[in-house]
């Protein structure tokens, strides 16, 4: 049985991983990310997370935790 892989990040800049089946969980400041790591559910089993909310939280145990590096503009623009 397969778990779900869950996405915190900044409003916007996630919503790409909701079209391979993601549940995103937009999260624009520090509260918001705590939050959205605390409302888990128990069928998550792989977070992936922005580089800005992966600061926010620190170390974290649970479910398998992606960092996804940070891309500028201009390396976006460039692709």
């Amino acid at each position: 049985m397969m778990g779900t892989v869950a996405v915190i990040g900044e409003p916007g800049r996630m919503e790409w991983l909701r079209l391979a089946g993601a549940l995103v969980l937009p999260a624009g400041d520090a509260e918001a990310v705590r939050s959205a790591w605390a409302g888990l559910g128990d069928d998550v089993s792989v977070v992936i997370l922005s580089s800005a909310a992966a600061a926010v939280l620190g170390p974290v145990s649970g479910p398998v935790t992606v960092v996804l590096p940070e891309v500028d503009d201009d390396e976006r623009q460039d692709r």
